[in-house]
């Protein structure tokens, strides 16, 4: 699909639209801020002249049957339910991943929360623009400017928290935590560490934080995106979530047609991205090929988490 582009602020909400063939519409950050108003946010839709035949949401949690009538398919997200850090750390938590939490201490780790100013961000800016690949595929962020990763960095900054890893005074990892209005619900909106510290398991610390951190709020649900991108069951990704917890959720996604032609764009499937139409094996061989590629061209190490 075409790069994201804001369009409209809807409700206080930057609208973001995607897509040329079929142009689909959401609510910016909203796998961390979800829809509470579904129906008032699509009649206003409705009357404005944005260009867009599809408008998406996925249904709040904790309910995951559907209750609404418009057009949907299953989406799934990565959920910790929390109660307090030492059920996770004695009962949710894979052993394996306890003891990267622990190593990461041990090899001196620091994480603890951190306000949003231009030492953090330059250490981000950093972090972005050590590597131009991150899991085997081209990194978004590299080669950003100061001034752009300030800006990005800088949203829902009323409902974020940021936590940071320090090896001394250097930051080599940090996560941007959102949560919803209602205190209801926290998402890991960016997570990320150096690849140069990766054997200090930055990013396993970064998590027992971001546990601590959402229980001592009392926030019952930390959500990190997706458990599973597409028809890909299985990754060092989705392995990484769930040895620290995290839980597949299934839940309803809407697609609200806003023109004739997005409902016969729905119909046709044609809201789904090219490689959600291909055999998984075959998209498997071309993530395989992608990664060899950028090993080879930027003569990089394989990742693990």
């Amino acid at each position: 699909m075409a790069r994201r582009m804001p369009c409209a602020n809807v409700r206080g909400r930057e609208l973001m639209v995607e897509g040329q063939l079929c142009r689909i519409a959401n609510l910016d950050a909203d796998d961390f801020k979800a829809l509470e108003d579904p129906e008032a946010v699509i009649a206003e839709l409705r009357k404005s002249k944005m260009r867009a035949d599809l408008f998406t949401f996925v249904q709040k949690l904790p309910e995951t049957s559907p209750k609404y009538s418009y057009p949907m398919e299953w989406d799934n997200v990565a959920v910790l339910f929390i109660s307090t850090f030492e059920e996770w750390w004695t009962k949710q938590i894979g052993f394996k991943a306890r003891n990267k939490a622990k190593q990461a201490e041990k090899k001196g780790v620091v994480v603890r929360e951190v306000p949003f100013d231009d030492e953090l961000v330059r250490g981000i800016w950093e972090i972005y623009n050590e590597s131009p690949v991150r899991q085997g595929r081209a990194f978004p962020h590299y080669g950003k400017s100061f001034e752009a990763v300030r800006e990005m960095s800088a949203t829902f900054l009323d409902s974020s928290i940021f936590l940071g890893a320090f090896d001394g005074d250097k930051l080599i990892g940090f996560i941007k935590i959102t949560f919803d209005d209602q205190r209801t619900q926290a998402g890991i909106m960016h997570i990320i560490s150096t690849l140069q510290h990766r054997d200090k398991a930055p990013t396993n610390a970064l998590v027992a934080q971001a546990v601590r951190s959402c229980a001592d709020r009392h926030f019952p649900r930390l959500v990190y995106a997706k458990f599973a991108y597409g028809k890909k069951t299985n990754s060092s990704l989705s392995d990484f979530k769930e040895r620290n917890g995290f839980q597949r959720v299934d839940v309803p996604r809407y697609y609200v047609p806003l023109t004739r032609w997005g409902s016969i764009a729905f119909s046709l499937g044609l809201h789904h991205r090219m490689s959600d139409r291909l055999p998984e094996l075959v998209v498997a061989k071309l993530r395989e090929w992608r990664s060899a590629w950028y090993q080879r061209k930027f003569k990089l190490k394989p990742e693990a988490l």
